[in-house]
């Protein structure tokens, strides 16, 4: 039968070029929702995900570090050209590089001027603690040798620490001490680690670097701070 415009009844045909442009167009507003919803997804993952992984320390780190860094910069650069105008027969090359075990057990190249005047070999290493090798406050970074002999000084604690800059040995441990004495003191520190103790470790190792450089070199002598003085109540060694 046929419609009063003289077509037959039945289902409407679309041209083909019609019938491929509307399911485009369909296709199109939904899928440009579901990809901006993906975009999303994928943007928020990427941003919360290392979010996730600053810890409070870490977020002190990169904060301390970078300025610290940054007031540096000039005498470190001075001291680089000293180093590397240095006559033939005391070359050794500006920077010191070793080899560390680092967070995780991961080993990397730690890099120092060759130098410990006014201690610009320990503010030399700042950019491996803003670029995360090493943490401002930690146990001191081992050898692949070190770490690999058996006992408190390469115990299993140091595979979650990044080894720092300073630390609770390198502020209360002296020439005199038990040879054990350091390990304990890092063990302690991993144990106890936290942002109170890491800003009271920093202010100590400021205070005695400022004091040396102010006095000169000093003979080394018995630290005249007991090995228990650090340790917080009811903490025993054998533990």
């Amino acid at each position: 039968m046929d419609s009063p415009a003289g077509r037959p009844f039945g289902p409407t045909r679309i041209p083909g070029r019609a019938l491929a442009l509307i399911p485009g167009r369909a296709l199109a507003r939904a899928g440009t929702g579901r990809i901006a919803r993906n975009l999303a997804a994928v943007a928020a993952t990427r941003l919360t995900g290392p979010l996730k992984a600053l810890t409070a320390k870490r977020v002190l780190d990169l904060a301390l570090g970078t300025a610290l860094l940054l007031l540096a910069a000039p005498v470190l650069t001075l001291a680089a050209l000293a180093l590397a105008l240095r006559p033939p027969r005391s070359a050794g090359g500006v920077l010191r590089r070793e080899t560390r075990v680092g967070l995780g057990g991961h080993l990397f190249e730690l890099r120092s001027l060759r130098t410990r005047r006014f201690r610009l070999d320990l503010l030399s290493r700042l950019p491996h603690v803003v670029r995360g090798d090493l943490s401002l406050v930690g146990p001191a970074p081992l050898t692949p040798d070190e770490a690999a002999l058996p006992g408190s000084a390469a115990g299993h604690w140091r595979q979650g620490l990044r080894p720092g800059l300073t630390g609770l040995a390198q502020v209360r441990a002296r020439s005199g001490m038990p040879w054990d004495e350091p390990a304990l003191l890092d063990a302690h520190y991993a144990e106890h680690h936290g942002t109170g103790l890491d800003l009271a470790i920093l202010a100590q190792s400021v205070r005695i670097h400022l004091r040396a450089a102010l006095r000169g070199p000093r003979h080394p002598g018995k630290a005249h701070l007991s090995d228990t003085d650090h340790r917080l109540r009811g903490y025993s060694a054998a533990e």
